[in-house]
């Protein structure tokens, strides 16, 4: 089994996170009830619940809350839930396109490695972490984490396609051919990386709560019930996806890098880092068009290309999969008394599978 801390890395450099909420309005008069919204009251929500994949479990959460809901070895469901809101929301000025986008990323990372680590120490043990501070050493663990999994990404991502552009093109191409062999590299890249990330048993877990997390979210956006037989008709791929973002992410990079000619030396490709906050702002309203006019002919072939890249990144998950998620789901959609700071709980599906068996 990978160590847990690799374990998180890898998932948070392959995307950040899942499915990204993208700050919606929470519908009128507050959170909506822990059933099953109507298919109106969910369209009110729109795009204002994302989540990510954990280890044995998921994430998800809301313009107002966020939670984890994580498998125990006893089979039982923890979830933490505590208040949440966007620094995004917290200040206004960051709320404007294209920055808001790189503030998103940012925040998204931290939260998620923080999900990650729970977890992680959820699914290795029986007895549930509650009320506990963090010690000095799991927190420099976990900034660690994020900063490995940040260099992970340039490396692969940024640096290395550099480096075999600059072996494969010859010196006197021009600007726009030698980025756009730059980009294909970062997309073939990325690709091997997820196929080559996939094989490995303990992520192939993880890629079946990403597919849990996705079908819950269609079950919201649909109005269906909030449990398995509510997510399991839908498909696990889903526009809104990190796997998609990070696509937008690559395509994008090209036209912008290409702007900046080709890199001479290691002060010009230090260069096109200032540029990456821009790119993943653009990228974010990529997506964020893309979630909310899915069914517009003209962007399917824009959208297309993420849902491909998620057939690797998502799996059909299992009954107790998917409760797992919807678990999470109506933690965030709850309502709570107004100075909530947070509670680690079991929770009691109204019919709880057994190990290995599907809910009813």
């Amino acid at each position: 089994m990978l160590p847990r801390y690799l374990q998180a890395a890898l998932v948070a450099a392959a995307g950040p996170g899942d499915e990204l909420a993208l700050d919606g309005d929470p519908a009128p008069g507050g959170s909506p009830p822990a059933a099953a919204p109507g298919a109106e009251e969910a369209r009110q929500m729109d795009l204002a619940v994302g989540g990510q994949a954990l280890i044995e479990g998921v994430m998800m959460r809301s313009p107002q809350y966020l939670a984890m809901a994580v498998r125990t070895p006893d089979q039982r469901i923890v979830v933490r839930k505590k208040p949440f809101r966007s620094v995004v929301r917290r200040l206004p000025f960051l709320n404007v396109p294209v920055l808001r986008g790189g503030v998103h990323l940012v925040e998204s990372m931290v939260v998620g490695i923080d999900a990650l680590m729970f977890s992680a120490d959820q699914a290795a043990s029986e007895d549930r972490v509650e009320g506990r501070k963090a010690t000095f050493g799991e927190t420099a663990m976990t900034w660690g984490t994020v900063a490995f999994s940040f260099v992970l990404s340039l490396g692969l991502f940024f640096y290395l396609p550099i480096l075999l552009t600059d072996w494969t093109v010859g010196k006197e191409s021009g600007s726009i051919a030698w980025n756009a062999v730059d980009g294909v590299f970062r997309v073939v890249l990325f690709v091997a990386y997820l196929w080559a990330v996939s094989r490995l048993k303990d992520m192939g877990r993880v890629f079946q709560y990403h597919g849990a997390e996705h079908m819950s979210i269609h079950a919201f956006e649909n109005g269906r019930s909030l449990d398995a037989d509510g997510a399991r008709p839908f498909t696990t791929l889903h526009p809104r996806c990190g796997t998609s973002f990070l696509f937008f992410v690559m395509l994008i990079s090209i036209v912008v890098f290409s702007f900046l000619g080709r890199p001479q030396d290691v002060g010009d490709r230090l260069e096109r880092l200032a540029f990456v906050p821009l790119i993943g702002g653009l990228a974010y309203e990529a997506i964020k068009l893309s979630g909310k006019y899915c069914r517009l002919w003209i962007l399917k072939p824009f959208i297309l290309p993420g849902l491909l890249l998620q057939r690797i990144t998502t799996k059909r998950p299992d009954d107790d999969q998917l409760t797992v998620a919807m678990s999470a789901l109506r933690a965030v959609l709850t309502p709570e008394a107004d100075g909530f700071q947070g509670r680690v709980y079991y929770d009691l599906p109204a019919s709880v599978p057994a190990a290995g068996g599907s809910a009813a």
